[in-house]
């Protein structure tokens, strides 16, 4: 299976989350699954895929590529660093974009407490989120999994000048698109990394989902000092 022999899958990990599983699904089009799957995380209504990693084992590969040890599965997978690189922030940007007009266009009434993956609570936390850090959210959103793709539907639902979220969409989705995939790129070179991918993984989740689980945290303390603040009232 193309791919599928680079590292070994993560055993408690879904299918669609293992990047180099995921990729594998694609065979010889791992390209151009590759870009469908930026393009849909980036705001197009699945916020559960594997974005960071999905581009840290592309710059690898791609580093395998250059450095002529690529196996014949990554030679046929075209992951060559400037395709990544012109490629990748394009297909972002315009998942961005049409994430917006979604939001635009339709509000924010398709998510459902109880769904399965358009849950009420992913999108408050991504609106707190907004209200929080303003446009640049946009940018920082990149790197916040399930937020960077409901970012752009809270900023198409909260009409948000188009002109500014354009420019900090295009912004973003160069500095993580890039940013990533030049890591990935530079860390294989190393051999030392080859045999290191399921710790790195690891390390990539749990540094995505940081920012997420650290508010969760705070809101949470402060629910409880506002709980706890609260006296009775004597008759």
């Amino acid at each position: 299976m193309i791919l599928a022999s680079s590292t070994t899958t993560l055993a408690l990990m879904p299918s669609f989350l293992d990047p180099t599983k995921l990729l594998a699904q694609f065979g010889t089009l791992a390209l151009l699954g590759l870009l469908v799957v930026i393009f849909v995380e980036s705001g197009v209504l699945f916020p559960v895929l594997p974005g960071d990693s999905l581009l840290f084992v592309a710059g690898l590969f791609a580093a395998k590529l250059a450095a002529g040890v690529a196996d014949e599965s990554i030679q046929q997978a075209n992951f060559q660093l400037w395709k990544l690189l012109v490629f990748i922030p394009i297909a972002a940007i315009l998942g961005g974009q049409v994430g917006y007009w979604i939001g635009r266009g339709i509000g924010t009434s398709m998510f459902k407490p109880d769904a399965r993956f358009l849950k009420q609570r992913y999108l408050d936390e991504a609106h707190a989120f907004f209200e929080k850090k303003g446009p640049f959210a946009i940018v920082i959103a990149r790197f916040v999994p399930i937020v960077r793709t409901l970012a752009p539907i809270t900023a198409g639902a909260a009409r948000m000048s188009y002109p500014i979220f354009a420019l900090y969409n295009i912004l973003g989705a160069v500095v993580w698109g890039v940013g990533l995939t030049l890591l990935g790129y530079w860390l294989g070179q190393f051999q030392v990394i080859q045999k290191l991918l399921e710790p790195i993984f690891i390390v990539i989740v749990l540094a995505s989902v940081a920012p997420m689980f650290f508010e969760w945290m705070r809101r949470r303390k402060a629910a409880k000092g506002a709980a706890g603040s609260e006296t009775p009232t004597e008759a």
